[in-house]
């Protein structure tokens, strides 16, 4: 009886604290602006303009304490530069660990790998790495701006544009909404 009285116990809390974990979880959708272009080495000998694009998708926000979370998302974003040649679309998986400055500003750093969503052999690599930061403005409650920018780690050219090299940065001005 005692084996059976301590199992419903922790059965019990186990269960209230992983309901309780599950409410503070937010998810939402963002939608965003871009401007996009590519930072060539050697100096790209073209008119390298910029990219004006749109991104969307949807992330979680999970809670480490009431000042610090780690907000995932996953997005498509127009990237590139603003010749056909050299745009490239790519579904983004940014994990940023956030801070709340305020009741209403966060600001937030980590990694982004990329996918690729564009064409198959366009002489861009497949996958990409980046850095992204970004400071988020409550608005109301559940709807926010925010502002982000990444800039590519990795080279985005593969290995027949030797020995030139891509790495793509973007600023992107966001809407969204947490549910």
């Amino acid at each position: 009886m005692k084996k059976l009285i301590t199992i419903a116990l922790v059965v019990s809390f186990t269960t209230i604290g992983f309901s309780q974990a599950k409410q503070d979880i937010k998810y939402g959708v963002r939608a965003g602006y871009n401007i996009s272009n590519l930072d060539f080495d050697p100096d790209a000998t073209f008119d390298n303009q910029h990219r004006n694009g749109f991104a969307f998708g949807g992330f979680a926000e999970i809670p480490f304490s009431e000042k610090v979370f780690l907000m995932t998302e996953l997005q498509w974003s127009a990237e590139g530069g603003k010749a056909t040649d050299i745009r490239a679309d790519y579904l983004n998986l940014p994990v940023q660990l956030r801070y709340a400055i305020s009741e209403n500003l966060t600001f937030g750093l980590g990694p982004q790998a990329s996918l690729k969503t564009w064409k198959n052999r366009d002489g861009f690599e497949t996958f990409t790495f980046s850095a992204v930061a970004g400071i988020e403005y409550m608005i109301t409650v559940d709807i926010f701006l925010d502002l982000r920018y990444s800039y590519g780690l990795t080279n985005i050219l593969d290995d027949a544009a030797a020995p030139f090299e891509a790495k793509n940065n973007n600023i992107q001005i966001g809407i969204g909404i947490k549910i």
